[in-house]
């Protein structure tokens, strides 16, 4: 009996503006003890996939089991049994899953003692795990406490704590660096071994599918590719329809139109399109500027900050220019969050000088630094910051005119009129960004601005990124672990030492 068994699935969201199909004729099968990862585009359907699993969206058409149990036709305790007995969930947001008023040892002990452990017993199980996840010194931390990539792996040990069969995770190591991530998966499949734990992953992180003994792409509601041993076999539908994967076409420059033929037993596919010319494939620039303010110069001198029971940022010293785009590395908890927040006046330093155009901002009131964020600072924060129940338009704070071409530089232009809730996550960052760079303020702030994106998304923005940095002279800072960013940032520079080094 597979783990996971998906035949024709659908998943059709009903809503007010009309239906919109996230999953078609999607199958799919997970065997015990295999780890398999979910590739593909954001808005493929590959989260609404982990959701029907999860039993918290149930199947519009199709058949998909979790250990023989027909999810189409077991009850909602049914669904919430096989939840809490046999399957581990690593959701997108990790704060979700910490409670913000327990400590993290409590928080992944949880699990246990809801299943009937003692609380001594359950807490030393959860700090063995957190020691090791890497979090052992900051188990009496609370989750406000804690960086992105340290919720993280927080929320990971809290999921698999109480020995799930089924792993079910999406984007785990998302917001981790290229260290944390190897320790984590290094972690999970030992845990696999020895509790017989199937992993069904998805993500976008080349490094991370690579660790799983299985991978399959997902495209328009199904799976359309899978890697295995090294091959590539495109799943073939009923009719004959396929989906070739993109980087073949690329390399074969096809457009939209191809031409098929038989050679020697071989199907052939040639580059051709309706008008005989190949498709134009440049990366897009930035839309023009409605007017040319220049950068913020962001100076921070000695800058120290501390954050319940550690100093993230001490004694720290760096630099930002107008026209530049400077990305933030280090590992999980080295303070490069903090360091956008003190930047864009949303937290002040324990001790330091923070300069933006020159002027300490001791010497701005509150109203005049309020007045500097509002016109001046953006920050693209982790998580989820758009409201669900209005479009992006509607909540922009920008003219249509000028938010539309920003939309349509990051591939969003067909969703600028669709309610927040029907995007997938990798478009509700993109349209977050959006927002921010058509807003005109004249430095930016991302933090991991690419967790939920797929490569090419990547891609696509680091070029963005760097272009509105040389062609409108704005200042551009990027928190991220995302090597594509770092290869197209002009510097990088590396927390907590505050060592530079130039990229572009």
């Amino acid at each position: 009996m597979s783990v996971v068994a998906c035949d024709d699935l659908f998943r059709v969201h009903r809503t007010p503006e009309g239906d919109a199909a996230a999953l078609q004729g999607l199958t799919l099968r997970v065997e015990d003890g295999e780890s398999l990862a979910v590739l593909g585009p954001s808005g493929s359907g590959k989260s609404s996939l982990l959701r029907v699993l999860a039993g918290f969206d149930a199947p519009s058409a199709g058949r998909a089991a979790v250990f023989g149990h027909d999810l189409s036709r077991a009850s909602t305790r049914t669904r919430t049994r096989i939840r809490r007995e046999l399957l581990g969930l690593v959701q997108q947001h990790p704060e979700r899953a910490l409670a913000p008023d327990l400590r993290i040892q409590d928080t992944v002990a949880l699990p246990l003692t809801l299943r009937g452990r003692g609380h001594r017993e359950a807490r030393h199980a959860a700090d063995r795990l957190l020691e090791r996840v890497g979090l052992a010194d900051l188990r009496a931390a609370a989750p406000a406490d804690l960086s992105g990539g340290e919720r993280q792996r927080a929320a990971i040990a809290a999921a698999i704590v109480h020995g799930p069969k089924l792993l079910l995770a999406d984007e785990p190591t998302g917001e981790l660096d290229a260290e944390s991530a190897g320790a984590v998966l290094a972690l999970l499949a030992e845990l696999a071994r020895e509790n017989g734990m199937a992993m069904l992953l998805v993500t976008h992180d080349p490094a991370t599918a690579a660790a799983m003994n299985r991978r399959v792409h997902v495209r328009d509601g199904r799976v359309s590719d899978e890697e295995l041993d090294g091959r590539t076999t495109v799943v073939v539908g009923r009719g004959g329809w396929l989906r070739i994967p993109a980087a073949l076409l690329d390399a074969g420059g096809i457009g939209d139109r191809a031409r098929v033929g038989l050679d020697a037993g071989r199907v052939v596919l040639e580059a051709t399109s309706a008008t005989g010319t190949e498709p134009d494939r440049r990366a897009p620039g930035a839309p023009p500027p409605a007017t040319a303010p220049g950068g913020v110069t962001a100076t921070v001198r000695g800058v120290r900050r501390v954050h319940g029971p550690r100093t993230v940022l001490d004694a720290f010293d760096a630099a930002f220019l107008p026209g530049t785009f400077t990305v933030l590395s280090g590992r999980s908890g080295s303070g490069k969050s903090t360091l956008l927040r003190i930047l864009t006046g949303l937290e002040q330093p324990d001790a330091g000088v923070v300069e933006l155009d020159g002027v300490p901002q001791t010497e701005r009131d509150r109203t005049e630094r309020a007045v500097l964020r509002g016109h001046a600072l953006a920050l693209v924060a982790q998580g989820d910051v758009l409201l669900p129940e209005l479009s992006v338009l509607e909540q922009s704070g920008v003219e249509a005119a000028r938010l539309e071409p920003w939309l349509d530089a990051l591939g969003l232009a067909d969703r600028a009129r669709q309610p927040v809730r029907r995007l997938s996550g990798g478009e509700r960052q993109r349209a977050a960004i959006a927002r921010a760079l058509a807003s005109g303020r004249r430095l930016i702030g991302l933090d991991e601005p690419t967790s939920r994106l797929d490569q090419a998304s990547a891609l696509t923005l680091a070029l963005l990124l760097r272009a509105v940095a040389r062609e409108h002279g704005r200042t551009v800072i990027c928190a991220t672990h995302d090597p594509v960013l770092a290869a197209h940032a002009d510097r990088e520079l590396l927390l907590p030492s505050g060592e530079l080094r130039p990229r572009v």
